[in-house]
């Protein structure tokens, strides 16, 4: 089995981080039950002004600084002191199950499978933001787009690649997957979305916010525009969910 570093990009995360980590904690524990791979825990301080790198190193995660605010860039940060032979980029508020790093392991033991993701779940509180919110996942699906809550790739991909993004301020993950798969393509390789698991990523900013600025933010039509203007993201990076 090849060896798996988490990265994890976090910023202003002191009421979550602790739970994600405890997942990854519960997963490794799992996958060393069964005989997988090694894995190292990064977590990447994006210019937290709270707890968030006093409490990751509490968790016995490698924490990192990335002082610009900017998630291309704190996932790109970790995966440069990353030892392992997978990168695995999980989001600060996302939970996943026991057999996670397992399963990913699994997949990339084939030595055709250059990345891929696993399943992402919201659990929002509104039926309504549910329906909408499982549309756009049956959609990505259809689509072959993958957010970047829990995705993964080789090293070679990654550097192949360049990394994420570091103009796109919004969305770098799913510009990110579909590189990733035209070149899979091009070397003969493929992509693995892990549908079997799914990792449960936090709904707080949906329950906090109104439908209408769900549905705004939530376009691709609108993220596709702006994805490349920090000025429209502003919010979104400074206002933290709780």
């Amino acid at each position: 089995m090849k060896s798996l570093s988490v990265i994890i990009p976090a910023r202003n995360e002191e009421r979550i981080i602790g739970k994600t980590l405890k997942g990854v904690g519960d997963a490794i524990q799992a996958s060393r039950a069964g005989g997988a791979c090694p894995v190292q825990v990064i977590v990447v301080d994006n210019a937290s002004q709270d707890q968030t790198p006093e409490i990751a190193r509490e968790w016995g995660a490698l924490v990192v600084a990335e002082p610009i605010a900017n998630i291309a860039r704190a996932r790109n940060a970790g995966a440069r002191i990353a030892e392992g032979e997978v990168l695995f980029f999980l989001d600060a508020d996302t939970i996943v199950p026991a057999t996670a790093l397992s399963r990913i392991a699994t997949e990339m033991s084939d030595p055709l499978c250059v990345g891929g993701a696993v399943d992402l779940l919201y659990r929002p509180a509104s039926s309504s933001v549910r329906v909408y919110l499982c549309f756009w996942r049956i959609l990505g699906r259809l689509c072959r787009m993958a957010q970047g809550a829990a995705q993964f790739c080789n090293r070679e991909m990654f550097s192949a690649l360049g990394g994420y993004d570091e103009a796109i301020y919004m969305g770098e993950d799913v510009d990110f997957y579909w590189r990733m798969r035209r070149m899979a393509r091009r070397k003969g390789g493929k992509v693995c979305y892990i549908s079997d698991v799914q990792v449960v990523a936090s709904s707080r900013r949906y329950d906090q916010w109104p439908l209408w600025k769900t549905l705004l933010w939530t376009n691709p039509i609108v993220g596709a525009l702006l994805c490349r203007r920090k000025s429209a993201w502003r919010g979104w990076y400074e206002d933290a969910p709780r």
